[in-house]
């Protein structure tokens, strides 16, 4: 009977092809599911052999846990950037963001700033 392995939704797809490689150099015979037309239904990996699921499930998570350390490495070599750098960088991107910024706002309450004059 089929077994869920590994949900796909959400999942980049850098790591759901490297799951798929991971499963077919051990020899793990599996199947995916997509999310369907709508994205409504569940993409997932399954397994097609319940009798691999123990090893199938350590192979993930030993590849997940490799991923999450390779992930931490490269956030401590590459810190965001702060946020005033980021501004004195970018002065035009800043300025054109807040005049979007102000022209939403502006759309938004006048309508009631009409309405709470006509009241008075």
């Amino acid at each position: 009977m089929a077994e869920l392995l590994f949900k796909l939704n959400g999942v980049p797809d850098d790591e759901a092809m490297e799951v798929r490689e991971l499963l077919a150099a051990a020899n793990v015979d599996y199947y995916e599911t997509t999310a369907g037309n709508w994205g409504v239904s569940l993409a997932a990996i399954w397994l097609k052999d319940d009798r691999q699921l123990e090893q199938a499930k350590a192979l993930i998570d030993s590849y997940q846990e490799q991923r999450l350390e390779r992930t931490r490495q490269q956030a401590q070599l590459n810190p965001p950037e702060p946020l005033l750098r980021h501004w004195l960088r970018y002065p035009l991107r800043v300025v054109a963001m807040l005049i979007v910024v102000a022209a939403v706002l502006y759309v938004s309450i006048v309508p009631f700033l009409s309405a709470w004059e006509l009241r008075q």
